[in-house]
């Protein structure tokens, strides 16, 4: 029993606006232990900032970038057979459209890449009149909708946007943004993720049926000790998160909780990408840009290509429809 006040309660103020909850901040609740499964460095290949990867379900072979020094790249499951294009301009990330052709998205266009002759052909404007912004982050939706991030070259507040390509072509959902990363979508392709990585939250973005926006995003996440970067959905619909300056993945579930950490040999993993014959292979690219000789000597796997596996099953990366096979 409680003690009447001792002065009469004042009137009552009036309801605050609801607002939704916030997503749960695993900084505040307890963390699973870090796992270590083994790791391979499949292609030590020392990019300067890895990104982009890719497995093409056609060719059973893993496609990536590294931004910086305008580099494609390709090898087999297990790094066999492997393969460098020096692309003309810088390529942040790529879909496939057919067994020898892809979408890379470069820093002036998107363009179609045929990987038997080389050939690349721009087919569309990727804000070519803006020479401070490159392409960024990007996979493609269940839809077959390309989804593609754009940034500054020196990270300028704002400088980029978020786009959607579709057989129309580029489409812009947002602007305003400075660092595009996490772009995923959830196997039933009701659910978008993204990130814009300063600012410290993964965000879920509902899609209509058709793969459109529906609504307003909200906080889905926080890292767990770095910068979100990129990431990729489960066939289970958890979202596997590269946290960079975190050296770890974190897999997180649909209600936005942490399901387990995996520790990285590497300070800046970068993106993560279901592979191999059973989709039960991760693949992780990683960077060495920023780091000093004491650093780079501490981690000699920075900028390579990791793999490890799983035993949950990925999912088969959509095509690219915006474009047709030949």
């Amino acid at each position: 029993m409680t003690s009447p006040p001792s002065e009469p309660p004042s009137a009552p103020e009036p309801a605050p606006d609801l607002a939704p909850d916030p997503a749960p901040d695993p900084r505040s609740a307890a963390l699973p232990e870090p796992q270590r499964p083994e790791m391979r460095v499949i292609a030590p290949v020392a990019t300067s900032l890895g990104e982009g990867p890719l497995w093409h379900p056609l060719r059973q072979d893993l496609f990536w970038v590294d931004i910086n020094r305008r580099d494609l790249f390709a090898c087999g499951p297990a790094g066999e057979a492997p393969r460098r294009w020096r692309f003309g301009e810088a390529a942040g990330s790529l879909a496939w459209i057919d067994r020898d052709s892809l979408l890379v998205a470069g820093e002036t266009a998107l363009w179609r890449f045929d990987v038997e002759t080389a050939e690349a052909r721009p087919v569309w404007p990727l804000e070519a009149d803006d020479a401070t912004t490159r392409a960024n982050d990007g996979r493609c939706a269940r839809d077959g909708a390309f989804w593609v991030g754009t940034m500054g070259w020196r990270h300028g507040e704002g400088a980029g946007a978020i786009h959607r390509v579709t057989r129309d072509g580029p489409r812009r959902l947002r602007g305003g943004v400075t660092v595009p990363n996490a772009i995923a979508f959830a196997p039933d392709g009701r659910t978008a993720y993204w990130t814009d990585t300063p600012a410290g939250a993964i965000l879920r973005q509902p899609l209509d049926a058709s793969g459109a926006p529906e609504g307003p995003a909200e906080v889905f996440a926080h890292p767990t000790r770095g910068f979100a970067d990129g990431a990729v959905c489960d066939a289970e619909g958890h979202l596997w998160n590269a946290e960079w300056d975190g050296w770890r993945l974190t897999r997180w579930r649909p209600d936005g909780t942490v399901e387990r950490i995996v520790e990285m040999p590497v300070q800046r993993p970068t993106c993560p990408a279901f592979g191999g014959a059973d989709l039960r292979t991760i693949y992780v690219t990683s960077a060495r840009t920023g780091l000093d000789d004491a650093a780079l000597s501490a981690q000699p796997a920075a900028g390579s290509i990791l793999a490890f596996d799983v035993e949950v099953e990925g999912l088969a990366e959509a095509r690219f429809t915006g474009l047709d096979a030949t």
